[in-house]
């Protein structure tokens, strides 16, 4: 199993619009985020975890040959909001793609992008995705797959386990049911979205002190602002490091 970094920033990207802070006019390409998104190999199959707004440049750039399954984490829009570049895809394969995601993500999704779902054949549109709501694990391609639940402030979100690693983007607190999920990592990708305090997403701190408690082989932490240099991982303990887009890890 492969996974690929597709992006590392939070719901500005860096550089931020308008910014001119150190961190925006960087010259290190590893202080270049695009929205948080990532891609998962399995069995020659790639499964892209959330559309995220950058996914157009996110598939160019790595060269991404096609998205046999999607898995949603919740339903902000820096994370669903480029579903629409899977026409792209769906115009070579001509294959409707399955999309999976809470039960409450699916029904949200699929009202509100209702032409990918259903399509608008009178229009000239065909699905380009079919709804999978899941909160049980499932397997795809070979990978067992876990959902995970997460709180995002007060919002309900999705992490994903793939076997011995685990994805949790967008969220500040991890409910103990779910960190019982969680045991035995050997990669952790969690939120980590600057230094200072945040309500909605665990800090550094924060996902140091899940860190901690989990204890997985290595750490990558993602969703990171203009606050967070790419130097600045040289603060962080061994066995963690910054996510930064175009990173994969082999497992």
């Amino acid at each position: 199993m492969k996974i690929t970094i597709l992006g590392s920033g939070t719901s500005t990207g860096v550089p931020m619009v308008g910014c001119h802070c150190q961190v925006c006019g960087s010259t290190d390409p590893r202080d270049k985020r695009t929205r948080a998104s990532i891609l998962v190999e399995s069995e020659g199959q790639c499964i892209l975890v959330d559309t995220s707004t950058d996914l157009r440049e996110q598939a160019l750039r790595e060269g991404i040959p096609r998205i046999d399954a999607v898995l949603l984490t919740h339903t902000h829009a820096d994370h669903i909001h480029g579903i629409d570049d899977l026409r792209g895809f769906h115009f070579i394969h001509r294959r409707i793609i399955p999309c999976y995601g809470s039960p409450e993500t699916m029904e949200k999704v699929s009202t509100t992008f209702a032409y990918i779902f259903d399509g608008l054949r009178s229009e000239g549109y065909s699905p380009l995705l079919e709804s999978f709501p899941v909160e049980a694990p499932f397997e795809l391609f070979g990978c067992s797959i876990v959902p995970v639940p997460l709180m995002h402030g007060s919002f309900p979100a999705t992490g994903y386990r793939f076997e011995n690693a685990a994805y949790l983007t967008d969220c500040s607190d991890i409910p103990d049911s779910s960190l019982a999920l969680l045991q035995g990592l050997d990669l952790l990708i969690i939120d980590g979205l600057r230094f200072s305090p945040h309500p909605n997403h665990f800090n550094i701190e924060g996902a140091l002190q899940v860190v901690e408690t989990l204890r997985p082989r290595r750490t990558l932490l993602t969703h990171l602002t203009h606050e967070v240099r790419h130097s600045d991982g040289e603060r962080l303990p061994p066995g963690v490091e910054f996510a930064y887009d175009g990173m994969s890890v082999e497992l």
